[in-house]
């Protein structure tokens, strides 16, 4: 499997098709808000013999804060690693080396998260939010 952080050989709708269809994080959203979202973000697509089979994204400053999401690896390529495989190459990207707080929020694979040391927030307290989870099916 090959990383790339080329936005040129994304496969778009192919994000955009699990992002709206099959994600539990981002039913419906259109494809402008894909596209508009991975213009203004660090994007890492893993690929098969060119075919792109998984994608993670970064949001960040590059100085203090990240914050990973969209990651996702299409069904039938899981269980085969190619999930750490992506996390190892988003850790090691040169961009993220001295960010002070790197978030995620997931409601699934927390086991690999852990791995990677992702962990519970010290002071839950602390975190607040705005949470509109079906803002794009209305």
């Amino acid at each position: 499997m090959e990383i790339s952080t080329d936005k040129a050989r994304l496969n778009v709708s192919l994000i955009h098709q699990f992002l709206s269809e099959q994600s539990a994080w981002a039913k419906g959203i259109p494809l402008e808000k894909v596209q508009r979202s991975i213009e203004h973000s660090l994007c890492f697509g893993a690929y098969i013999d060119g075919k792109q089979i998984a994608f993670a994204r970064v949001v960040a400053d590059k100085a203090t804060f990240a914050y990973l999401m969209d990651v996702f690896v299409l069904p039938a390529y899981r269980g085969q690693g190619h999930a750490k495989t992506l996390m190892h190459a988003v850790q090691e990207h040169p961009d993220l080396q001295e960010i002070r707080r790197f978030i995620l929020v997931s409601s699934t694979a927390r086991g690999l998260y852990e791995k990677f040391g992702f962990q519970a927030p010290a002071k839950p307290e602390t975190f607040m939010e705005i949470n509109r989870p079906t803002i794009y099916l209305r």
